[in-house]
């Protein structure tokens, strides 16, 4: 088989969902949540403010001097942690962590594994090929629902932006995957359900893609991409593992 690792986007490739992060209701049940562990605001309008302005200094710290400050992901975690003390408390990363959960679940209003997932996982990793996940997202919000749906077993690697302090679709952040891999670039595949960040991102490394057109691709995304290996309608795992496997 010509791939012995293949890298796979999660939002839209691996799970469906729906997060809104602008809706009252995250903000309301962060607001009470924050209350009863002790960081106090006038209301949920006002906790939201804090939460853009330390949010915004966040990013500018770590995108402070980069050549492409885009593809730059700081951690949002620490804007948790000093929401509490902007609220006149202190608070571990533990408790910060529950905090982040708690908006996180509020603004979801649709997640699940499109079907199918585990299975084609599985039949990846029988056949000896490593799997891994190459996601941009926030490990606090990610890491809890990778164990939801069980993809933290179905995977042999999890590579989060945040966690790597860079994002797709910077080639660093795919090399940096195969690296941890020690594997090539030839030697791997990369599916995903956006354009530029999996398809060019993995081809400007050197890198194969395969791209899923979901529903949550991005509405500017083509049905078809010219540049993928292959390009599929919706999470067609079937035809991705015959893909791979070249059956």
């Amino acid at each position: 088989m010509r791939y012995e690792v293949v890298l796979f986007d999660l939002y839209g490739t691996l799970i469906d969902i729906h997060t809104d992060e602008q809706a009252a209701k995250p903000w309301q049940e962060l607001w009470e949540f924050l209350d009863a562990t002790g960081a106090h605001y006038d209301d949920a309008a006002h906790l939201k403010a804090s939460f853009d302005q330390l949010n915004a200094v966040n990013v500018q710290e770590a995108r402070k001097g980069a050549e492409h400050p885009d593809w730059v992901e700081p951690d949002v975690l620490p804007v948790f942690q000093r929401l509490y003390a902007a609220g006149g408390s202190m608070a571990s990363p533990q408790l910060a962590a529950k905090a982040a959960w708690v908006f996180r679940k509020a603004s979801t209003s649709k997640f699940g594994l499109y079907p199918g997932a585990l299975e084609m996982l599985g039949k990846l990793r029988e056949a000896g090929i490593r799997t891994v996940l190459a996601s941009n997202a926030q490990a606090c919000y990610t890491r809890p629902e990778i164990e939801a749906t069980g993809l933290n077993k179905a995977l042999d690697r999890i590579v989060i932006s945040s966690e790597e302090g860079m994002r797709k679709p910077s080639p660093k952040f795919f090399l940096r995957a195969l690296e941890y891999e020690y594997t090539t670039p030839d030697r791997a595949l990369m599916v995903g359900n956006e354009e530029r960040c999996d398809i060019q991102g993995a081809a400007s490394a050197g890198i194969d893609g395969v791209y899923l057109h979901t529903a949550i691709s991005r509405q500017d995304d083509p049905e078809i991409c010219e540049q993928a290996v292959l390009s599929l309608n919706g999470a067609d795992y079937d035809a991705l593992t015959a893909f791979v496997l070249d059956e």
